[in-house]
């Protein structure tokens, strides 16, 4: 296919680079531009027509719904896992940590490695990555057993998902400036339901398996594909020298720019206990492994409702301390009702707890542009909160692995997400003030 220029399919050529996009399209709040201080700027991936852009945007689409399988698929057979390799205490809690602690640390290495060989190659070389990482992660190596794939796979994926996170927002902004709403709207749909289908799908093939390797090898095959598809796209790509000129305000000497960034340190605190621990914990209240996955799927699909409508709603306030004060506490209270709660409600509970974490990831990350006036401030604070708060964030699960581990059960974590939850509301109420970074 030949090249076909920005006159011929507008796209973000043609978009002023430091405009920050309205939120009142419920998902625009994500897609912030991780190469926006390349100078000269990043030019929109090249294509042929108009249908190989459909079939880029459906490309980044289907990345996006490979990004959360690795968290959800880990924790549905966790119990099978444990009790197979006899994993020790200390490898679970390591094993639903540091997965996490990864997405914050290698955050500031994507726009590094964007600058030198392109977005669209890395974005293909992360996906390579994961999929080995999910080959990878149930082997059993002679001699030494499940353990070290089990780490070493899942560290993989980690860092690979670390760099789509922060790369894909910027690639659907950069080239589908013209349909935001749309593709915005799919991206951020498919990494819920990412999440969602590795919760309700990997125990159903454990049962059919009988093995949960085959159960977690599973997840290998979508990305496989999606490495496949994406191929042509990141081959076809050319990449000039950029250089990195910083702009916009010190986001690290803002105070609003601290309150916004442990808002979201919070939030993901909860957001990832979720993914890791809620399938253990519906098993230990006597939850058969298949009904604890549906429960776990019903609750993210009620994510996705949140997060649909949250960021409209706290960009039509005049600031947003109310909305990010109730959106807190329902989160720290479903998480601590679907343990404590009466279990024939658990279906309530962990409803209560998806709408919540729905709406409070969506709003922390629409603080990103209703706390900033332009574009370079915005993707300066979006990589202070991805990297500190998926970096303290994953703090969350190694408390609730450490508490379960020490007393033997899940009601301490109940405790402390309840705590963890009033925090989120204190500091969520701090950055819902109408202000800006910078003054």
């Amino acid at each position: 296919m030949g090249t076909v220029t920005p006159t011929e399919i507008p796209r973000s050529a043609s978009t002023p680079r430091t405009e920050v996009p309205s939120v009142s399209a419920p998902s625009l709040s994500a897609l912030v531009d991780a190469e926006i201080d390349d100078v000269p700027a990043a030019g929109p991936t090249r294509v042929g027509s108009r249908r190989a852009l459909v079939y880029l945007g459906l490309c980044l689409v289907l990345i996006g719904l490979n990004l959360r399988t690795v968290f959800s698929s880990f924790s549905a057979v966790l119990p099978e896992v444990t009790a197979d390799v006899g994993l020790p205490g200390w490898a679970v809690v390591v094993l639903t940590t540091v997965p996490v602690t990864l997405l914050g640390v290698f955050a500031p290495l994507a726009p590094v490695l964007a600058r030198r060989f392109g977005a669209e190659r890395v974005l293909f070389g992360a996906m390579a990555v994961l999929t080995a990482g999910l080959l990878l992660r149930p082997t059993d190596v002679p001699g030494a057993g499940h353990l070290p794939a089990l780490l070493a796979g899942t560290a993989a994926c980690g860092a690979a998902i670390a760099l789509c996170n922060v790369l894909l927002p910027g690639l659907v902004k950069r080239d589908f400036p013209h349909r935001l709403g749309l593709m915005g709207g799919l991206y951020t749909t498919a990494i819920c339901a990412s999440a969602a289908l590795g919760a309700g799908f990997t125990y159903p093939v454990f049962t059919a398996t009988g093995h949960w390797a085959s159960a977690l090898w599973f997840w290998a095959a979508p990305a496989a594909v999606v490495l496949l598809l994406f191929l042509p796209v990141a081959a076809r790509q050319r990449h000039g020298r950029h250089q990195a000129v910083r702009d916009g305000v010190n986001v690290w000497r803002s105070a609003v720019a601290w309150q916004v960034t442990i808002f979201m340190v919070l939030q993901a605190m909860m957001s990832f206990s979720v993914f890791a621990w809620l399938a253990p914990i519906l098993r230990e209240r006597a939850v058969d492994g298949g009904t604890a996955g549906l429960i776990v799927s019903a609750s993210i699909v009620l994510q996705m409702l949140g997060s649909l409508f949250a960021p409209a709603l706290a960009a039509r306030f005049r600031d947003q301390r109310v909305i990010n004060t109730v959106v807190a506490l329902m989160t720290g209270g479903g998480f601590a009702l679907s343990i404590f709660g009466p279990p024939e409600l658990i279906w309530l509970w962990t409803g209560l707890l998806g709408l919540g974490q729905g709406s409070l990831t969506a709003v922390a990350l629409t603080m990103i542009m209703l706390r900033t006036r332009d574009g370079h401030t915005a993707a300066h604070l979006s990589g202070m909160m991805q990297g500190v708060g998926y970096g303290l964030g994953s703090t969350g699960t190694l408390m609730v692995g450490q508490l379960h581990q020490a007393t033997g059960s899940f009601a301490a974590a109940g405790v402390l997400f309840l705590g963890v939850g009033a925090l989120a509301a204190v500091f969520g109420y701090r950055a819902g003030r109408n202000r800006y970074i910078g003054g």
